[in-house]
């Protein structure tokens, strides 16, 4: 992290306990290595049981007091970035495991068939023994299910439940991924896209993948189906909210300081919500003036939801249609940009069997090793992505949004590990980093038509709305149908759309908050960099400053780019 010949005590202590707190993650959380190109001493991808999960507390514990020792007077602003965010992640995983997290975990849309799913994705072999280490690890993902279902089945003896749509979709999801025969899975894919795959060992390993995957994976992924099925007939919640449950109020009030990295309350974020709202109807209806309808949002609204201009007339055409426009971006990209990554990324659709109940596009970072590009995936159903979104989609998920930014992370080997690796970690600055681009994305003069503009803030208006739903379902009581109601009101997307979006905010409580509160907070520092700089603000030295901090918490970006700013003011007096 620094010199070790320069550094005081407590620099040096923190460099070292930065080492120790990337290992400690790297064991109990295998999947964060393998992502990160990491080589690790076995071929464990997950450690989900009781016992691993109550070790990593304990493990937690020892590191957190360590961290408390450290003085953070003598240290560098990236440095004590680097204390606030150990201590940060310290302390939430203890929150989470005494909130019981691991006990009622995610299943829908990140599920535990999802999450895997992902890393096959993301998973290249570029030779026999990187194949034979990847089918290594294929076998153990029947374990980590075992271990998972484990869990649940703990929580529910101690009276957690989850929503009933939620264990449908959840199960739906999984059904999906059965549907498609062993040899055309994602399990396999690393094999198809491998540059060795025609040579005889890694096609030796590719017949005992695919033997792994037809009599062990698939049955695993039937009995998990049965299980959540079965989760429905034992009990389910009616209701959506996680509050309705044993500690449920302290459970979400966890999450909800987790994915927006600030003190905020419900009511808080609610309040918010309401006002961000009330702020993008006003603009909506401006656009809606331009593009010929007056004051009629609502019909407005209609136009763009039923004409079918906008829709493309196949999946192909609409992966073409968004490729087009990425490189109409890319080629804008230095003007904005002084630090730019060395991966790309390309584009695929998302399979149809998951692309109902999956958001219109995400994205699917490159491994840190730079074996494969990123991946921009973009619905395979047309209608859930019409054209007038795509600058917005574009510009959030791929370059400059969160594949251009997570790509400069695993780059930057000045930070320490755990940071140039942790982006999922940090919802809020992101997310709100990928916000903040749609609205960049004007002065790079991507959106050409009123229905552009509108597309772009109906983006905003779905995470604005996000904060008073997702707090409106946990803290408030909502219905499914009073949240989707809200919705519809407000945004032009399909009603199957918005239904998966409320079954979304149902499953993973307070994830959904942390877009928009960070995209406000990338917007207040862009004003406070353009006040304090004057006619000295540039594009490319602001964008470098936010995105050379990483994956930070926001009161951490504030701290660094405040001490941007210092520095900028101090080489403006010494050119004086």
């Amino acid at each position: 992290m620094t010199d070790q010949t320069s550094q005081t005590p407590a620099r040096a202590a923190l460099a070292a306990l930065a080492d120790q707190y990337w290992a400690f993650e790297c064991h109990a959380l295998p999947l964060s290595a393998v992502l990160a190109g990491q080589p690790l001493a076995d071929a464990v991808l997950f450690r989900e049981s009781a016992a691993d999960h109550l070790r990593r507390d304990q493990d937690a514990a020892q590191l957190l007091e360590q961290a408390e020792q450290i003085d953070a007077g003598p240290l560098q602003a990236q440095e004590r970035a680097t204390l606030a965010l150990i201590r940060r992640e310290l302390a939430g995983l203890r929150a989470q495991h005494a909130a019981d997290s691991w006990q009622r975990p995610w299943l829908f849309p990140a599920g535990p068939d999802f999450t895997a799913m992902f890393w096959a994705n993301s998973t290249s072999v570029g030779d026999a023994a990187a194949a034979a280490l990847y089918v290594d690890r294929l076998a153990g993902l029947p374990g980590y299910l075992r271990d998972v279902q484990s869990n649940i089945e703990a929580g529910h003896a101690r009276g957690y439940r989850y929503p009933r749509v939620v264990l449908q979709s959840a199960e739906a999801n999984t059904r999906g991924i059965l549907a498609a025969a062993p040899e055309a899975s994602a399990w396999l894919s690393p094999f198809k896209r491998s540059p060795a795959a025609a040579q005889p060992a890694v096609l030796a390993q590719a017949e005992r993948a695919l033997g792994v995957v037809r009599e062990a994976l698939m049955p695993a992924l039937q009995a998990w189906a049965d299980f959540l099925e079965g989760l429905v007939q034992l009990g389910a919640r009616e209701s959506l909210s996680c509050v309705d449950g044993p500690a449920g109020a302290a459970y979400y009030r966890t999450w909800v300081r987790h994915f927006t990295s600030t003190t905020d309350d419900p009511d808080e974020v609610h309040a918010l919500g309401l006002a961000e709202v009330a702020r993008l109807e006003r603009e909506i209806e401006a656009v809606a003036r331009d593009a010929g309808y007056g004051g009629n949002v609502p019909g407005y609204r209609a136009f763009l939801a039923s004409d079918p201009q906008f829709v493309a007339p196949s999946r192909d055409a609409l992966r073409e249609s968004i490729e087009a426009l990425c490189k109409r971006v890319d080629r804008r990209i230095p003007e904005f940009f002084g630090l730019i990554p060395r991966i790309t990324y390309g584009v695929q659709s998302i399979p149809d069997a998951v692309s109902a109940r999956m958001p219109p596009a995400y994205a699917q970072p490159s491994p840190a090793d730079g074996s494969s590009a990123g991946i921009f995936w973009i619905s395979g159903l047309p209608s859930k992505a019409p054209s007038y979104l795509h600058p917005a989609l574009v510009v959030h998920e791929a370059w400059p949004g969160h594949l251009m930014h997570m790509a400069l992370m695993n780059e930057q080997a000045e930070l320490p590990a755990f940071r140039r690796y942790g982006a999922v970690k940090y919802t809020a600055c992101v997310e709100g980093w990928a916000l903040y681009c749609e609205t960049l994305g004007i002065e790079m003069g991507l959106y050409t038509t009123p229905h552009e503009h509108y597309g772009r803030l109906e983006m905003e208006m779905w995470r604005a709305v996000r904060l008073v739903v997702d707090t409106g379902i946990h803290a408030r009581g909502w219905s499914r149908e009073q949240a989707v109601a809200y919705m519809a009101e407000r945004l032009s997307l399909s009603r199957e759309t918005i239904e998966g979006e409320v079954d979304r905010y149902a499953a993973l409580p307070g994830q959904a908050l942390g877009y928009q509160i960070g995209n406000l907070k990338l917007r207040e520092l862009r004003r406070r960099a353009e006040a304090q700089l004057g006619t000295r603000f540039r594009h490319r030295d602001f964008h470098a400053a936010v995105m050379s901090a990483g994956a930070v918490t926001l009161p951490v970006l504030d701290d660094l780019v405040n001490d941007w700013l210092q520095r900028q003011a101090g080489e403006a007096l010494h050119a004086a």
